[in-house]
């Protein structure tokens, strides 16, 4: 039910008359309207062993404004295959970001919460499922040059975080 919930939430969003190309970048939609645009990844993962990275097979991932500007939605396109998308919301009564992720292979919906620092960087901890290692990711401010973004892990309860899972996003160019 939450599925068909969330579906046509996502329908009724992409369905809406699209504003001005900065609709996602005022206020604190600016914070992940920041991102909107079409990406080229290149990533690598640390070995289970943590004796060095290796690198990935890389994606595309699109982030676009919806629905007059009241959520970002991104769509991530692994070189792989399968699919991913996410649909972020601001909530100004929590002032957080409540972020479904919905993916081939998942089983039923991830929910995320977020909250931009006072650097810039907006963290993102997984609330559900409940992850055994505890999971963040980080999305850095992005740069001249695109943006980065991290995936990482604590063994300690949160206390201490590393990183598992890097990404670099530069513009896409076919």
């Amino acid at each position: 039910m939450r599925a068909m919930i969330v579906a046509a939430a996502v329908f009724c969003l992409a369905s809406a008359p699209a504003l001005a190309e900065n609709a996602c970048m005022e206020g604190n939609m600016a914070q992940f309207g920041r991102y909107v645009g079409d990406w080229k990844i290149t990533d690598e993962s640390l070995a289970r062993d943590g004796s060095g990275w290796s690198d990935g097979q890389g994606a595309r991932w699109v982030f676009e404004c919806i629905g007059e500007g009241t959520a970002v939605q991104d769509f991530w396109k692994p070189n792989a295959g399968g699919w991913g998308t996410n649909l972020r919301t601001y909530n100004p009564d929590t002032e957080s970001w409540e972020i479904v992720w919905a993916a081939s292979g998942q089983k039923g919906l991830m929910h995320i919460a977020a909250r931009q620092d006072d650097d810039g960087k907006i963290v993102m901890d997984i609330v559900k499922p409940v992850q055994d290692p505890p999971r963040r990711i980080i999305f850095y401010p992005p740069d001249d040059e695109g943006w980065s973004w991290a995936q990482q892990w604590s063994l300690d309860g949160g206390d201490t975080w590393f990183d598992v899972y890097r990404i670099r996003a530069t513009l896409w160019s076919p």
